[in-house]
């Protein structure tokens, strides 16, 4: 299938791992353009020195308060044909574990940023009359997630946002839309894996079988099978698709509207 994004520019964040970088390296394979974002500038310059023109990166955590500035003055006048919106997640944690002081850390790391990121581009969407928004939130904004109350919590904030700014922009040829991905292999997993290993005091290994037998299928999410879908809906012909949030999720989001 032709998706219509050669030469198109992409942003991606969180591109050096997991769901970003399966994402950036499909809509590079496609023939588009990335700015990628990211703190390990390592890694980045790995990226760069694979894709070459291709490629272009900022190396900060967007999360911090001026990354999305820094980025914004990066695009300059570029024309932005979509935005992958991605970040790692909070600590695990219970409701009683946490303090006042893990939930502002949360709203900085899962929502005030991206408020900021997407009100400084929709101006420039707004202007060419074309856009692709899509966040990358988790499963749990559908079904919570044992020890995920401070991601589920704010995600869920994520989605209110996505799903209002989808209907205020509709007919401006921007699309608004949530993956929200179930157990994948990556490392953000891993950390929730360990978090279970610790409290059942069991190995690993015992943990990781657990997450897998939570999903229907029997087995752990490949990224770069979500990255098919995520450059599916960052492409013109996803143009019917809005407002919506897509569980993938291998099953285990057991109600009707999963």
């Amino acid at each position: 299938m032709d998706l219509k994004i050669d030469k198109q520019n992409f942003i991606v964040t969180g591109v050096t791992s997991g769901f970003g970088r399966s994402v950036a390296e499909l809509l590079i394979n496609e023939g588009a353009n990335v700015i990628g974002v990211a703190r390990r500038e390592e890694l980045l310059n790995e990226m760069k020195n694979s894709y070459g023109d291709q490629f272009d990166f900022l190396a900060r955590d967007i999360t911090h308060e001026d990354s999305v500035n820094y980025l914004i003055e990066k695009i300059g006048d570029t024309k932005i044909s979509g935005v992958f919106v991605n970040a790692g997640g909070p600590p695990a944690k219970s409701f009683l574990e946490t303090e006042i002081a893990d939930w502002d850390k949360a709203y900085d790391s899962l929502l005030r940023w991206k408020v900021d990121l997407v009100k400084q581009l929709i101006p420039g969407l707004i202007d060419q009359n074309y856009g692709r928004i899509l966040f990358l939130e988790s499963s749990s904004v559908k079904q919570a997630i044992e020890n995920l109350v401070l991601s589920t919590s704010l995600r869920l904030a994520v989605v209110g946002m996505a799903k209002t700014i989808s209907e205020e922009l509709a007919n401006q040829g921007i699309t608004v839309n949530v993956l929200a991905p179930g157990f994948h292999n990556t490392s953000a997993l891993g950390r929730l894996i360990h978090k279970k290993s610790e409290l059942e005091s069991t190995s690993f290994e015992n943990a990781k079988s657990e997450f897998e037998k939570n999903t229907k299928v029997g087995f752990l999410g490949d990224p770069n099978d979500l990255a098919s879908i995520a450059v599916w809906l960052l492409s013109p012909q996803s143009k019917f698709v809005t407002g919506q949030t897509i569980s993938i999720a291998g099953g285990a989001i057991t109600n009707i509207f999963g």
